[in-house]
């Protein structure tokens, strides 16, 4: 145990957060519970500075929970495009409207009550309480469980319950009884600024005096890093349907899974599965005098890696460009590709539209219309 006393720990890291910390970020601005709920979703497992132009797009269009839970799924997503882990955003318009069902509107003030919202956890209550609303709660983010576990130099994987459940007990401990919201972002500013996960500053750190992993020069050691497992990589074919009017054919995927709720392009397990779908449109009945595209006509773009948490994917876009696809009588949605629950949403759009963001689409999908626009 460090010998360094917690309340000296606890006020050191006030005293550097008054003339060291960041105090203009825009959730630190006009703050409410639902502005600060909005940002501690944002902000997991995701930079300060690529949250800050999300963050300012989203209050912008989502001024209160009251403007998200009126808005669609599909605006919400179309604001989170890009920032990934679309779960979280998902969960938040879902939460957003609990609040308004549930509770008048107003953002609940009791632990219980926000804990059982959507995408909401101990530790994110626990920000919302204590910055927002005044009430002592200590918080255990990624940033607060580097630190500790350094200054403490605990031993084990964060992730692991054991681990965890010591890690909050000295959150708790080490949370004062005053100014106990300047203290959360405080502790927080400390793991983002100084005690980083490469690089940390240590030297300039306000409680380096009393950390055991700095005395023991094991910086590089804490926290323990999660057991290696190895990633599997999927494979997916991508099918890029462009037609003469410059639209593109797209699928709102399933709300579970990968990209949960985003529209995306026609998916195929290999190339041979897309080659076969085309093939049985080119032998379609009653296709009128129109010809179809043939698969002949597929061009292969270079394959690419995405990856995700658990996985990598690499990604093989097939462009086909459909300048007569259609026969006289048809319909674009009676060939759309895929499951049944994948064909109840999907539609042509407007290829700058997409591009510009009014259509909530992934991170990859967005390259590759970048592609189509600047070729």
């Amino acid at each position: 145990m460090s010998q360094f006393s917690l309340p000296e720990f606890s006020q050191s890291l006030l005293n550097w957060f008054d003339t060291c910390g960041r105090h203009d970020l825009p959730w630190q601005q006009a703050i409410n519970p639902y502005r600060v709920w909005v940002s501690e979703i944002m902000l997991q497992q995701t930079q300060v500075k690529t949250v800050i132009p999300y963050y300012e797009r989203f209050m912008q269009s989502f001024p209160s929970v009251t403007d998200l839970a009126a808005a669609s799924q599909e605006e919400v997503l179309s604001h989170w495009a890009g920032l990934g882990y679309y779960a979280r955003g998902r969960n938040l318009h879902q939460a957003a409207q609990m609040i308004v069902d549930d509770h008048g509107g107003q953002f609940p003030n009791e632990f219980d009550s926000i804990v059982a919202l959507p995408g909401i956890g101990r530790s994110t209550a626990g920000a919302i309480l204590s910055i927002a609303l005044q009430q002592r709660f200590a918080i255990l983010d990624g940033n607060v469980k580097r630190v500790l576990s350094r200054y403490f130099a605990i031993e084990g994987w964060p992730g692991e319950k054991a681990v965890e459940n010591q890690l909050w007990q000295l959150a708790d401990t080490l949370t004062p009884k005053t100014r106990f919201n300047d203290y959360t972002q405080a502790i927080m500013d400390l793991g983002a600024t100084l005690c980083t996960r490469s690089k940390p500053n240590c030297d300039v750190c306000p409680v380096n005096k009393g950390c055991l992993a700095f005395k023991q020069s094991q910086v590089d050691v804490f926290p323990f890093k999660k057991p290696k497992k190895d990633k599997p990589t999927k494979q997916a074919w991508l099918l890029i349907r462009k037609n003469a009017q410059d639209e593109i054919w797209l699928e709102q995927r399933p709300q579970k899974g990968i990209w949960g709720g985003l529209w995306s392009f026609p998916e195929f397990e290999s190339h041979q599965a897309c080659l076969d779908f085309l093939q049985q449109q080119v032998n379609a009945e009653d296709v009128g005098q129109t010809q179809r595209s043939h698969p002949q006509s597929l061009l292969e773009w270079d394959s690419f890696r995405h990856t995700f948490s658990h996985y990598h994917l690499e990604i093989h876009p097939l462009l086909l460009e459909e300048s007569c696809f259609l026969g006289v009588n048809e319909r674009p949605e009676d060939y759309a590709v895929g499951t049944t629950e994948q064909r109840a949403s999907a539609a042509w759009h407007k290829l700058q539209a997409i591009v510009d963001g009014q259509l909530g689409v992934p991170a990859p999908v967005t390259k590759l219309l970048e592609k189509l626009v600047t070729p």
